[in-house]
């Protein structure tokens, strides 16, 4: 990583060099850049492009200075635009300018980007080992960011799974349990129809009793009292 880190600043020595005829804002850029103030650069390397839009020398230097700052996307939008007014007749500028374009891409994690970024740069100067290198490290992240989205990709399947089965355990057992309630209320509705049974049956039999009672005390005889003869 050491390495890798030593080739992604070995474009950004001469990117401070790059304007040779540059206006003084470019040149004032060129200086706070020297000086580590790269946030200072970046104003000036704006500035620059204020007056002028289509410098490519401000463009890619104010890449450079973003790329200090770690502003990774906005580094990678000022190399694009400087690769892209550059001419391939321009073989070594513009393979420097998707070179630092690939790095910004592989710092944002953007690695199939950068991947393409440093191809290009390799079409133009086939002999760069730095873009070589770079180019296989991104190949090795982008490959490992996919094995990492596939782990959690398999892992959200497990996930939900899981999910689904405990909802399906929970269903089960709210089932059993609606049933076993509805069976305890059947059971109580067949206790009390039996309990109403009886009941209306014991009041059947009170009636009867009833009824045989005042069927003996009609049948009985009553007796007539005789006046006594005097």
């Amino acid at each position: 990583m050491k390495q890798l880190i030593l080739y992604f600043l070995a474009m950004f020595s001469a990117a401070a060099l790059y304007a040779q005829k540059e206006n003084p804002l470019i040149r004032s850029g060129n200086k706070l850049y020297g000086q580590g103030k790269f946030k200072d650069a970046e104003i000036s390397y704006r500035k620059a492009l204020e007056s002028s839009p289509k410098s490519t020398k401000g463009e890619y230097n104010l890449g450079s200075s973003l790329y200090r700052q770690k502003e990774w996307e906005e580094a990678g939008k000022s190399y694009l635009n400087a690769a892209g007014r550059m001419k391939d007749s321009d073989a070594a500028a513009k393979s420097a300018a998707l070179h630092n374009l690939g790095n910004t891409m592989v710092k944002a994690e953007k690695y199939a980007e950068g991947i393409e970024a440093y191809k290009q740069a390799l079409r133009l100067n086939p002999a760069d080992q730095d873009t070589r290198y770079n180019l296989s490290y991104a190949m090795r992240k982008m490959q490992q960011q996919q094995q990492q989205q596939q782990q959690k990709n398999d892992q959200n399947k497990d996930d939900k799974k899981d999910k689904q089965d405990q909802q399906q355990d929970q269903q089960q057992q709210q089932n059993q349990n609606d049933q076993q309630q509805q069976n305890q209320q059947q059971q109580k509705q067949q206790i009390s129809k039996q309990d109403a049974e009886r009941m209306l049956q014991a009041l059947k039999n009170d009636e009867q009793k009833t009824m045989d009672k005042v069927k003996k005390q009609k049948a009985k005889p009553v007796q007539v009292q005789v006046e006594k003869d005097w």
